[in-house]
């Protein structure tokens, strides 16, 4: 039996679409079974239902960060999730909603952690005179972007390169990376 995956998104979903994608390999250990959103009118929503898969999504503008996260909580319980992936989700959720969810939750993050944690990691990268950049898998604690890296793909700074460019030849290799790594972590912790 496949285990059920909650997605959280912000945005327009490109990493929530390949692990969608992923998810209809016969092979595959995991089933998208919500995607849900702090944002009602993030792209990703339509994608999501288009594929057939259940979403929530309420602004979380207005409510503390805690009845927000308990909402969402009981929106990913009420589905029965056992595994969660953040796909750009841009909120930092809070302490208690993360140990509820200790070694079930993931996260992608665009750059080689432990460096540039946090926002604009591609130029800083590139402000640093840094060579590469890349992608990290991580677990999800409460500090951001600071629990154990699962996985990591790299990518060349090229000479001149924009924070846009290596924004862009990143994501090609989160969308690869992401599934992969996933995967192997839910075939090991089942």
């Amino acid at each position: 039996m496949k285990a059920r995956l909650g997605i959280l998104i912000s945005g327009r979903g490109s990493n929530m679409a390949a692990l969608i994608e992923a998810a209809q390999a016969d092979d595959c250990p995991y089933a998208v079974k919500l995607v849900a959103s702090n944002n009602p009118d993030a792209a990703g929503l339509a994608l999501a239902r288009a594929s057939g898969i259940p979403t929530f999504a309420r602004s979380h503008k207005g409510m503390p960060r805690e009845a927000f996260d308990a909402m969402l909580d009981r929106a990913l319980r009420d589905a029965e999730i056992d595994y969660v992936a953040l796909a750009g989700y841009m909120r930092i959720l809070s302490e208690g909603f993360i140990a509820g969810w200790a070694g079930r939750i993931v996260n992608i993050h665009p750059s080689l952690l432990p460096k540039y944690k946090g926002l604009d990691s591609h130029a800083r990268a590139i402000g640093a005179g840094d060579v590469e950049a890349g992608c990290s898998v991580h677990l999800v604690t409460p500090e951001l972007d600071d629990g154990e890296v699962i996985g990591q793909a790299r990518v060349p700074i090229l000479p001149g390169d924009s924070a846009e460019a290596l924004a862009d030849r990143v994501l090609i290799e989160e969308h690869r990376l992401y599934p992969a790594v996933l995967s192997a972590y839910i075939r090991r912790h089942g």
